[in-house]
């Protein structure tokens, strides 16, 4: 038997973890990731190990500031809600970032709920660049020309042998 209080219970909850801003404590930590705050649209690649792209389409991908402005939190979609008619089912992915001060970088975790997949990230910001680097596996997924309008982002592999393999791309553009 399942218990809810339907509507009430979702509206709760989602009152309670989205934010309208970072905590004024955070907002110096977490300004790397201000300009990515919104919705955007993606052009999504994926490469085998050749480094040519088998499979190509479009997604979509949300950031928000969360618990009490805490955290950022983003949702990525992929293939996107609309173009699931035509490429299929694909993956809705959640990744929740905090600001560790003892390290002077941020605590990411993604999930990928399909796949039941984890897998934490240590995170770095430069003047123009968000590098996330696997604490499980040797990943590291980049955010690069972070604009108002538009940002990449890849993800790449090291194989066994130290050769750096790229697996994904995203090309962003903000929604309207």
């Amino acid at each position: 038997m399942q218990i809810t209080d339907g509507p009430s219970a979702a509206r709760t909850f989602a009152e309670l973890m989205v934010s309208e801003a970072p905590r004024p404590e955070y907002a110096e930590a977490f300004e790397p990731f201000a300009s990515l705050i919104g919705s955007w649209d993606l052009d999504v690649a994926w490469y085998d190990e050749t480094g040519a792209v088998t499979r190509q389409t479009r997604g979509e991908w949300h950031f928000a500031w969360v618990l009490d402005g805490r955290a950022v939190a983003d949702i990525w979609i992929t293939p996107s809600r609309a173009a699931r008619a035509t490429d299929g089912d694909g993956e809705w992915g959640l990744s929740m970032r905090i600001f560790d001060p003892e390290l002077q970088a941020f605590r990411s975790t993604w999930m990928g709920p399909k796949a039941a997949f984890v897998m934490p990230f240590i995170a770095r910001a430069t003047a123009d660049t968000i590098t996330l680097e696997s604490q499980s596996a040797k990943t590291r997924w980049e955010f690069t020309g972070i604009t108002e309008t538009g940002f990449h982002w890849r993800n790449e592999d090291e194989d066994a042998d130290g050769n750096i393999i790229l697996r994904q791309t995203f090309v962003a553009t903000r929604q309207r």
